[in-house]
């Protein structure tokens, strides 16, 4: 099961040294194998000593070369619940570099999972309500779930509301399928509201415009 943002900046706010080095050991996320026996390392966290001048970590290369004849290191590791830890082999200095937990990353995360599961609850009543802020926020969230964002885009084309159109026009959108629907809502707001967009400004004009009021580019 995966740790709840609680727990993890729990972990990541804890202080453990390292007995070699003594430098704060750094929170990261586990492997999903231990190297030892493929098996996981029970804990989706462990503490790991990411000091690159640690006399375990500087010392241990000539060793392996010289044991195994290939280039590893060893860093040391505390799990979580432990009173000590011990070596862990690593194949490079920028082994779990990577995945640190940072406690404000952690938090932001929440914050926006508390805010789409708030607009996907609301999608509904919203739409009743002729209400856009969920739905458009569901479609410009990169990190919210598709069936969510295709929803939105839904609700937006049946809401036709133009003022949807800036934001969705000014977004960069990484998922092409969300793009092309967010595309759709928007052709089928400016058709239910008698509109179309000047090719050469993107402002919006009345459909039956032969000019475009705001830079004078003929329309068809």
């Amino acid at each position: 099961m995966a740790l709840g943002s609680a727990c993890l900046i729990k972990y990541a706010e804890e202080e453990h040294y390292c007995p070699h080095c003594k430098q704060r050991l750094s929170c990261c996320q586990a492997p999903p194998f231990h190297v030892g026996d493929g098996l996981g390392w029970g804990s989706e966290v462990m503490f790991v000593c990411l000091n690159d001048d640690c006399p375990l970590f500087a010392n241990s290369w000539q060793r392996f070369e010289e044991q195994y004849g290939h280039s590893a290191s060893c860093r040391y590791m505390k799990l979580p619940g432990e009173k000590t830890g011990s070596p862990m082999m690593v194949g490079g200095k920028d082994a779990f570099k990577g995945c640190i937990v940072d406690p404000e990353s952690v938090r932001l995360q929440s914050k926006r999972f508390a805010r789409e599961q708030e607009a996907a609850a609301r999608l509904e009543s919203a739409a009743a309500e002729k209400n856009i802020e969920p739905a458009l926020y569901l479609v410009l969230d990169e990190a919210a779930e598709v069936a969510s964002r295709k929803r939105g885009a839904e609700v937006l084309a049946a809401i036709g509301d133009l003022a949807c159109i800036d934001p969705i026009r000014n977004h960069k959108f990484m998922n092409t399928e969300i793009e092309f629907l967010a595309n759709s809502a928007i052709r089928q707001v400016l058709a239910a509201n008698y509109r179309k967009e000047c090719p050469a400004c993107s402002e919006i004009v009345k459909s039956q415009a032969k000019v475009c009021k705001h830079c004078g580019r003929e329309l068809e």
